[in-house]
């Protein structure tokens, strides 16, 4: 029985997150549908990372079990026609067994996206975060790098969040700005619920002058989340890249494409 992997874009905004709900419409439903006409049979996908309401994804990776072969072609663009505009399939691949999208990953990467500037887009409102007043990007990026490495992140851990423990591996974060855009680049072997947009939150409070460059570690150490700062909105947030070892080498999203140089 083979096993696919997909590479998949979608934007979040009509979507209750990734997953697929009773009461509202998830993007894993749309794709499992679309994927079942083209098996000709039921089929369930597995993500590397479930997406919360509003949160969309240019390198989301899935895998599933089908009885059929069929030419990666058709698990492109033969799924692609049963799909809504806003979900994509941008690349297939057989894989072994030993395969799994999510416990195969090593890492997740997110991108938030801000847009800097007195007026907020009346054409993006709802692919990035519009800040209005002037933020000190160097600032912010001081800060974040306190949260480097492993640490128990409950200060930036949504109440409903339901991971087994608050500890996590930060491998890379960076804050840096492109004309009009501050973006806010986040690697981890994993993340809590909410945990990027409560970290970023709490950049934007560094970033207006309200608090100190210190405060980021100083909430770090405190593991209460009360203390931090509003959660950030949804709009902004992508997740861009997931990591895995070697043999599973799979195509790459050219950031460029996310924003930069707009």
């Amino acid at each position: 029985m083979p096993r696919i992997a997909l590479g998949i874009e979608y934007s979040g905004s009509q979507y209750c997150g990734w997953q697929k709900q009773q009461d509202c419409l998830g993007v894993q439903a749309h794709l499992e549908k679309a994927l079942s006409l083209i098996a000709c049979s039921e089929v369930e996908v597995f993500c590397a990372g479930r997406t919360d309401r509003g949160v969309h994804a240019v390198g989301q990776v899935v895998h599933f079990d089908v009885a059929v072969n069929r030419p990666s072609d058709a698990w492109i663009r033969g799924v692609n026609t049963h799909l809504p505009a806003d979900i994509r399939v941008l690349w297939a691949r057989e894989v072994d067994e030993a395969f799994h999208a999510r416990f195969s990953a090593t890492s997740r990467r997110y991108r938030y996206v801000i847009v800097n500037r007195y007026v907020a887009s009346a054409i993006f409102s709802a692919q990035q975060t519009c800040v209005t007043y002037a933020l000190n990007v160097d600032a912010m990026h001081q800060a974040a790098q306190a949260l480097l490495g492993e640490h128990d992140f409950s200060s930036f851990r949504a109440a409903e969040c339901q991971a087994k423990h608050p500890v996590r591996n930060l491998t890379e974060i960076q804050v840096f700005q492109d004309g009009p855009h501050v973006f806010v680049d986040v690697e981890a072997n994993a993340f809590l619920h909410h945990m990027v947009r409560n970290i970023v939150g709490s950049l934007l409070k560094i970033g207006r002058g309200d608090q100190p460059i210190s405060w980021l570690a100083t909430l770090l150490a405190a593991k209460d989340r009360k203390l931090a700062a509003p959660t950030a909105p949804a709009a902004g947030l992508y997740l861009t890249h997931v990591r895995y070892l070697s043999p599973y080498h799979f195509p790459q999203v050219d950031m460029r494409y996310l924003w930069r140089g707009v």
